[in-house]
């Protein structure tokens, strides 16, 4: 039987029908751009905590929301804006029960809703895991440096092993974990000797720490919190070029940020990665119906209102199946680490790169609704990988040239089990069109590093590589010939290394101390201070009356010079190249 069409409308006609038919809420659900939420629609891994993200809208058109949850009932809460004017989120009242399912009712056009009603169900939380700092590294002869100035910095020492005046321009950044004695973010000058290190309290430990741009400005950032077995509970933090802090980042929905990422975006919001125990469901995989398992969780938030924009969960998304990680004894709470993400990159076209250590793959995801848009190695790739462009346990993915033509990656390899001898820092080439993945460059430097790493891309096209694990960081030209390699002197590691230029004048003032007896000498130093080339010793008999006795080249961190006779009241001054007076120490009396 053949049914005759019924009448056809233009769209704007289409509108004005809605409009008289049903009234103006109806047609402007029908005709609105989609509206992107988080939880996802049938998310089964949503926190307790968590708020409800409506992105695509401004918050003052959100309109009348109900919330329900099918255990803990209707839900109140308020609407909170986003700063860049593209969405807001439902802050509820109380928190959410364990188990179970949440509908959300509302009269926009969401995606991947129905008729603007979704549902998501809440995990059941694990809770929180047991902190475990890095074990202290063993103690040798001359693992630390000590300054007379600054008694209380003990950063660990590096010995530089090769350099060469054709190494990229640029300051070394490393976030050292074993101590032996302080942990912290640590900058190096080219040469390798000390620029900057603070010294976290306690047993905290710093990584990801590098020079990013936030509000059009250099800024340092950096992870810093405790360690629980591989990763990491804390915050992220930035600073400005007078080394104070201008920014904290938390993580959102009641997690913790984890160590392995935090990127800043050109838009002013934060990427990081979190860790979430619930009990799952593991039986595909022999595992327990009641299985503690790690979703790997990826969140961007507004940084100036600490609100979550985005949210990836690896449970939603990569089924259980797709892991290389043996599933833990059943006599131990070990949780079952079956992702483990470590980094995320935004892409050129605004979506997202997320890497897999366990999964040996790398993820692009859509930053609109997470779903998985392409996955290179692992179980189910999306490329054919070539010759030697396999990857395991891997590190630090990131994308170098537009349209994915180029992907960096730290290959691991190390397990356990152990997947190659030797690991490495590749670069494969990517034909979207034909979906292969080719080697095209792959440095060494005959370590394996069973976790960490990473390489860096260098404006010249020179790479840096961070060996993790191992204490070693190093330069390779274009044409993959070492030209630098440093290393901790202990048995010490950095999450990530990178070279990167920065400038900074602290606020704090230079530091001064001195020896007497037969060879006085005069000690001045001015942690994080980039632009000093010498230094003036101010000596006199009273405060008052203090002249120039004493100028010398600075040298390292902290420069020497010699002084006879030594005057009763002494002071330093940092001065820059043109001989300008950058700071002045406070005066001491001898």
């Amino acid at each position: 039987m053949h049914h005759k069409p019924g009448p056809t409308f233009p769209p704007l006609a289409l509108a004005l029908l809605l409009l008289a038919v049903f009234g103006a809420g109806a047609a402007g659900a029908a005709t609105a751009l989609p509206v992107d939420v988080f939880p996802i629609p049938g998310s089964g891994v949503a926190s307790p905590q968590t708020q409800i993200v409506f992105r695509g809208v401004r918050a003052s058109q959100i309109g009348t929301i109900t919330v329900r949850g099918s255990a803990s009932g209707a839900h109140t809460g308020t609407i909170a804006a986003d700063s860049d004017g593209r969405g807001g989120s439902f802050l509820p009242a109380t928190p959410f029960t364990p188990g179970e399912v949440v509908t959300v009712s509302t009269s926009l056009n969401v995606a991947g809703g129905s008729n603007g009603t979704f549902q998501f169900t809440i995990a059941t939380p694990a809770g929180a895991l047991p902190v475990r700092h890095w074990p202290v590294a063993a103690r040798t002869k001359g693992d630390v440096w000590q300054y007379h100035s600054r008694p209380d910095l003990t950063p660990p020492a590096v010995k530089l092993a090769k350099w060469s005046s054709k190494t990229a321009p640029g300051d070394i950044f490393l976030g050292p974990q074993y101590g032996p004695l302080q942990d912290g973010p640590m900058i190096l000058g080219p040469g390798g000797g000390l620029i900057w290190f603070d010294p976290l309290p306690g047993d905290e430990s710093a990584s990801d720490f590098r020079v990013q741009v936030y509000r059009g400005q250099p800024v340092l950032s950096w992870w810093q919190g405790d360690m629980t077995g591989g990763l990491g509970v804390g915050e992220d933090v930035i600073y400005n070029s007078s080394y104070r802090q201008i920014a904290v980042v938390q993580a959102a929905n009641g997690l913790s940020a984890d160590l392995h990422e935090f990127q800043l975006t050109p838009q002013g919001t934060a990427l990081i990665t979190a860790y979430y125990p619930v009990y799952w469901n593991a039986s595909s995989v022999h595992g327990s119906t009641r299985q503690i398992v790690l979703d790997s969780v990826v969140q961007e938030l507004d940084i100036r209102t600490g609100l979550l924009l985005f949210q990836w969960d690896s449970l939603d998304h990569v089924p259980l199946s797709a892991t290389y990680e043996a599933l833990p004894k059943a006599t131990t709470q070990n949780p079952f680490d079956y992702f483990h993400v470590n980094s995320v990159q935004q892409d050129f076209d605004g979506n997202f790169i997320i890497s897999g250590r366990n999964t040996w793959a790398a993820y692009k995801v859509s930053s609109q609704t997470g779903a998985i848009i392409w996955q290179l190695g692992g179980k189910h790739s999306s490329f054919r990988l070539g010759s030697h462009a396999q990857f395991a346990f891997q590190h630090d993915v990131m994308v170098q040239a537009n349209n994915d033509q180029f992907v960096t990656i730290f290959d691991d390899g190390a397990g356990p089990p152990a997947v190659h001898t030797q690991s490495r820092a590749i670069k494969l080439r990517l034909d979207l069109k034909h979906a292969t993945a080719t080697l095209v460059a792959s440095l060494q430097h005959r370590v394996l590093s069973s976790f960490e790493g990473n390489e860096q891309q260098l404006p010249n096209f020179d790479d840096f590589v961070g060996w993790g694990e191992q204490p070693y960081f190093s330069e390779y030209d274009p044409h993959g010939r070492l030209i630098f390699d440093a290393h901790f002197v202990d048995a010490n590691a950095s999450y990530r290394a990178y070279r990167l230029p920065w400038s900074a004048t602290p606020t704090t003032p230079p530091a001064i101390a001195y020896t007497g007896g037969r060879k006085p000498i005069v000690y001045a130093s001015w942690n994080g201070a980039t632009d000093v080339t010498s230094w003036r010793v101010l000596g006199g008999e009273s405060t008052s009356a203090m002249r120039a006795v004493a100028t010398t080249r600075k040298t390292w961190f902290e420069t020497y010079i010699p002084l006879r006779p030594l005057p009763s009241y002494i002071a330093v001054q940092a001065l820059d190249k043109s001989g300008h007076v950058l700071a002045t120490s406070p005066a001491v009396h001898t």
